[in-house]
């Protein structure tokens, strides 16, 4: 992982969103991802204490960074949401990914962070589902139609084959032909009606919005149901209803971020799992029929930077990427 080179020789490599886009595997990011969860169970990974920001132009600017020190692995992402993207035509999610030669310091690749995000957030969703959700699942409700909601359901689809159904709310409640075009060759999807209703008749609840506060009401959630939240990332953001924590079976990617910045922030007392120790055999979990249990994700860094190990394994093994001297 390391370089070798000598300082007046040394390069950083660069990598876009179309090189990153056409190096990634859902398979091998889901591998990546697991050996991040397992690796932050086992503390050979370290993660340290993420910065996320309000700035005064309106977005939210984040770090989050780590380290695996057996492996030379190094680096941080910075990222945010920027909402007034939009109106200039593009992605208010950005992120950039900086992997770091824990020897000397210096930046070994520069990569852009926005499909490593996407694409590792959809697999440590799709790794709670199989860990929590019932294998008997068949519907699906999910809040959202954005890019995270389309991972997400990818990653649900491909990983539990019993799906068969998908209920989806969009923001303004109305249909949107291009998702359903997206998935409508691998279950049946259609617009809720009601999205109290939805959730009810869901085996599987998503929850995969910007966070803006409770998407339905505490006694929509029937027994048996399971339900991954993606949206709360950052103080005072929620997707949850209130005392919902409390009468389901928590697990988190990360107890502290969880309570700082997850929905766990608003039951912080809240007895939890994390899905590491569940992936790597520290812990067991046993559902009951009627258990509802949620999984609370608010992002590891040290899935950015095993995706990010990846990529520059697989850039480097292609000749991918644009190479520049970075002397010092």
């Amino acid at each position: 992982m390391t370089s070798s080179t000598a300082p007046a020789d040394a390069r950083l490599l660069l990598l876009d969103k179309t090189q990153v886009d056409a190096l990634l595997s859902p398979d091998e990011v889901l591998r990546a991802v697991r050996e991040a969860f397992v690796l932050h169970s086992e503390r050979e990974g370290r993660v340290f204490p993420v910065v996320r920001e309000p700035l005064a132009t309106g977005g939210v600017f984040g770090i989050k960074s780590g380290d695996v020190q057996a492996q030379g692995l190094l680096g941080f992402k910075a990222a945010g949401f920027w909402p007034a993207n939009r109106q200039r035509g593009g992605e208010p999610h950005q992120a950039t990914i900086m992997l770091i030669d824990p020897a000397t310091g210096r930046p070994l690749c520069l990569i852009d962070g926005n499909t490593v995000t996407t694409v590792r957030t959809g697999a440590a969703g799709g790794l709670g589902l199989q860990q929590l959700a019932r294998a008997d699942s068949t519907r699906l409700c999910i809040f959202g139609i954005g890019v995270q909601a389309r991972i997400q359901l990818d990653f649900a689809l491909r990983l539990l084959p019993s799906l068969r159904e998908v209920l989806y709310i969009s923001a303004s409640g109305e249909p949107n032909a291009a998702f359903e075009a997206h998935f409508a060759e691998r279950c049946r999807i259609a617009p809720a009606g009601d999205r109290n209703t939805a959730v009810a008749r869901s085996d599987i609840v998503i929850t995969a919005t910007p966070g803006g506060g409770a998407l339905f009401d505490l006694d929509a959630v029937q027994p048996g149901t399971h339900l991954n939240c993606v949206g709360a990332d950052t103080r005072g953001k929620r997707e949850l209803p209130e005392g919902l924590l409390q009468r389901a079976r928590l697990v988190v990617d990360d107890r502290t971020q969880a309570q700082q910045i997850g929905e766990t922030q608003w039951a912080p007392g809240t007895s939890c799992i994390e899905l590491g120790d569940l992936l790597g055999g520290k812990a067991t979990f046993e559902r009951a029929p009627g258990d509802i249990t949620v999984f609370d994700m608010t992002g590891l860094a040290l899935q950015d930077l095993t995706v990010a190990r990846l990529l520059h394994l697989r850039a480097n093994e292609t000749g991918t990427g644009t190479r520049i001297a970075w002397p010092w």
